[in-house]
């Protein structure tokens, strides 16, 4: 029980990490799977929001959600396409606004919301900077969300805490999380994924790792897929669940399955608390 308390704890300071959220209703009830994340929006009403630009290869498109789906997709122009669409009840419409701001490493977009009272001022800002917070949806009632298109070379960053994130045919980088919501990558590229609530499932065509990877839940399952050249050193653990493998890593130990791809290299760390885990070979 310790364990499952200690790295639940963990997978929650992420809904924190983009601001304060009340969280009501059960933590771990496990969200189907629909695109968009449709809600009951009767009278409601929505308001779009664009924006392009030509960003650098290695550069990024960041965006930070809080209440809302995320999905990215690739695009054989030049220029990154956002798209986003505020819905809610058309009082509290106007008190959402969509930020872009342009810095050295490339945007960041994005939805800001009311600050809330007694926290800390909300700012939208790159990476870990800046704060972004926002009540209950259910209190306030205003969704974003974002479609974007990323040209091949530009770094996809995608951040919410309620709502889907969906980054598939991608030909760059993809970093994403969220909270309260499945998670669904696949690029020619590298990944990382993570959510609390939901599930995983991934997919890289980069065999050469420059960077340590990781995939993780705590309420859901985790399908991986890596190629079938990849070195790289293998770390998964469930607490209560099944872990397999298409590679020979050995046999799982309380919950837990170390071992080495090809010649090893860089880790991939596979982590879920109550769900299933499972390392596919790609071509």
């Amino acid at each position: 029980m310790r364990r499952i308390s200690t790295i639940a704890a963990a997978a929650l300071a992420t809904a924190w990490s983009l601001g304060c959220v009340d969280v009501t209703g059960p933590v771990f009830d496990q969200p189907d799977w629909e695109w968009p994340f449709t809600r009951d929006t009767t009278g409601f009403v929505g308001v779009n929001f664009e924006w392009h630009g030509a960003i650098a290869q290695g550069d990024q498109i960041e965006i930070k959600g809080i209440f809302g789906d995320i999905r990215a997709t690739w695009t054989a122009g030049n220029e990154v396409v956002v798209n986003a669409t505020k819905r809610g009840l058309p009082d509290d419409l106007a008190d959402v606004d969509i930020e872009v701001l342009v810095h050295a490493g490339g945007v960041t977009i994005c939805a800001v919301y009311p600050d809330v009272p007694g926290a800390r001022r909300n700012e939208c800002a790159p990476g870990a900077d800046g704060n972004m917070a926002a009540r209950d949806s259910s209190d306030h009632g205003v969704e974003v969300e974002f479609s974007i298109q990323v040209p091949e070379g530009v770094v996809f960053a995608g951040r919410t805490i309620k709502g889907h994130i969906d980054a598939t045919d991608l030909r760059s980088d993809a970093f994403v999380s969220t909270v309260f919501g499945n998670v669904r990558v696949a690029t020619t590229r590298l990944a990382t994924a993570k959510t609390v609530a939901g599930w995983v499932e991934a997919s890289i065509g980069l065999a050469d790792w420059g960077r340590d990877l990781g995939f993780q839940t705590v309420n859901g399952n985790i399908t991986v897929t890596i190629p079938a050249g990849t070195n790289a050193e293998v770390h998964a653990n469930v607490v209560s669940g099944n872990i397999s493998s298409d590679f020979p890593l050995g046999q799982p130990t309380a919950g837990s399955v170390h071992g080495t791809i090809g010649t090893g290299g860089r880790t991939l760390t596979l982590s879920a608390v109550q769900g299933d885990i499972a390392l596919r070979r790609g071509s």
